[in-house]
């Protein structure tokens, strides 16, 4: 979907997120669509639902600055590339030295407003389009459950934020918005997601449908919701759901979840989708960047050349137990040799440990493709089984959900216990589990907030070297919107 701009550009994000009744979409010249005109029809409201998703695979969220704040903030990662002057955005991140006008954060705060904005469209409009019922019903499904995905990031990222859900009527609207506490931004995204549950089809879709949010992916976001918050009985409740009526399955090799024949299988409960097409730089094109921005640099097993960003700590390296087949799918080791043969070297620009990313790694699409067709997961069935060991801990639920992940790990049959797995004795049974959710979901944008979540944050990173202060668990409010909105208030340090 191609976003015009509004009248109300000037306003930045929250003045793109009331629509001030103009257009979202290119369907029709730019003076002949509007609010009045264009939210008609069936093919309106399914090409409106289209847009909300369509800011997921832009720059300011999985396509880069989510992998910014979710691992090269936490101790997973490193900025990497090509030196002191190289990606001074993310080593921003990385140093905790974040100016109130960081492009990734801005581009963060932006990117999910306007998606709120288009999604708070759809649910006003979209029940007064004489259409299919079942069809309807989805579309207002969807629009809430991505509501309330751009509202978690959001959230979790800069605290209390402006809770708005209803188009503005006018800039002067837009710009006098004030931060809403967290808890009532939480009690919204908890009944977004209830209500995105009741609406949605419970199968998966096919055809052109392929890849749109279904009951499952809600209820596995609600899960997810409930951990964040420590709500653990109703973390439970609703992994458990998922577990045991979504259907889906781990896939038998941890790997296969990264392959591109394997996009929306078998365990995917939500994914961003990427399809490549660019033969030019762009970090708001169809395509993931990450192949090229994370490929090792300058041995050109990329289009191009590779950037070398988001190198994996040493830490994280040897955090996983040796068996665990996770490493090797996860980070690329010295030795490796890559399909041209190749072998990774044992220092690189930006990697002197010899260290990059695996998981996302494609390689040459062609000789000219830069941007990969890779999709990234957001929400898997192997994170519903550590998600329900984690609020339930070690009985023998916790236990066997645990070790399901684990065993896939070691290459061994899911359902048949191991010497591999964690049992009742296991000392520190929460950070085995934490543990578990670094190795697992390594590079898929959540260990700053699984450490921020459980308190260790601080800690962490200061056992790093990092110069973190107490209020870097907040992103800073960007300075763009206070200056077009005095009633934004600023995260105390910044």
């Amino acid at each position: 979907m191609i976003h015009t701009k509004s009248a109300c550009a000037a306003l930045l994000t929250l003045g793109l997120l009331a629509g001030c009744t103009e257009d979202y979409l290119d369907l029709q010249p730019r003076d002949a669509v509007t609010t009045e005109t264009f939210y008609k029809t069936e093919t309106d409201a399914i090409q409106a639902t289209n847009a909300v998703y369509s800011q997921l695979n832009q720059s300011g969220m999985f396509n880069q600055a989510l992998w910014g704040i979710g691992d090269i903030m936490s101790d997973n990662s490193n900025t990497g590339g090509g030196g002191a002057a190289d990606g001074i955005e993310f080593q921003q991140l990385d140093n905790f030295t974040i100016p109130t006008t960081n492009p990734l954060t801005t581009g963060h705060w932006q990117r999910a407003y306007l998606a709120i904005g288009q999604a708070n469209q759809v649910l006003l409009r979209v029940p007064d389009i004489q259409m299919n019922e079942a069809l309807k019903q989805r579309c207002l499904g969807e629009a809430a459950f991505l509501r309330a995905l751009y509202y978690f990031y959001l959230v979790r990222g800069y605290g209390d934020v402006p809770l708005v859900l209803t188009p503005a009527q006018s800039p002067g609207e837009v710009a006098n918005v004030t931060r809403t506490p967290a808890a009532q931004v939480y009690a919204q995204i908890i009944k977004d997601l209830t209500d995105a549950i009741a609406k949605l089809p419970a199968t998966d879709y096919t055809g052109n449908d392929v890849g749109r949010a279904n009951k499952w992916s809600a209820t596995a976001l609600l899960a997810k919701v409930y951990l964040t918050q420590g709500d653990m009985p109703n973390a439970a409740i609703q992994a458990r759901a998922v577990i045991s009526g979504s259907g889906k399955s781990l896939w038998p090799n941890f790997a296969d979840n990264f392959k591109v024949e394997n996009e929306n299988g078998r365990e995917s409960l939500f994914e961003v989708q990427f399809k490549s097409g660019l033969n030019t730089y762009s970090t708001d094109g169809p395509g993931f960047i990450g192949n090229d921005f994370w490929g090792p640099r300058f041995i050109y097993v990329v289009p191009a050349g590779g950037y070398g960003f988001n190198v994996p700590e040493p830490d994280l390296v040897r955090g996983y137990e040796n068996g665990d087949t996770r490493l090797d799918a996860t980070i690329i080791r010295p030795g490796f040799v890559y399909a041209d043969g190749t072998v990774q070297p044992a220092t690189l620009v930006g990697s002197p440990n010899g260290y990059n990313v695996k998981k996302f790694f494609v390689g040459k699409v062609n000789t000219t493709i830069w941007d990969s067709p890779l999709n990234v997961p957001v929400l898997r069935l192997a994170e519903m089984y550590l998600i329900l060991a984690e609020a339930v801990g070690p009985n023998a639920e916790g236990l066997e959900a645990v070790n399901k992940v684990r065993r896939r790990a070691f290459g061994l049959p899911i359902n048949t216990p191991s010497a591999r797995d964690l049992t009742a004795a296991t000392p520190n049974f929460k950070d085995a589990i934490l543990q578990e959710r670094r190795n697992e979901l390594a590079f898929e944008n959540d260990r700053w907030y699984d450490l921020k979540r459980t308190g260790k944050l601080i800690s962490t990173m200061r056992a790093q070297g990092k110069a973190i202060q107490d209020f870097n668990v907040l992103l800073p409010i960007p300075q763009a919107e206070i200056n077009v909105n005095p009633n934004l208030t600023q995260n105390p340090g910044y």
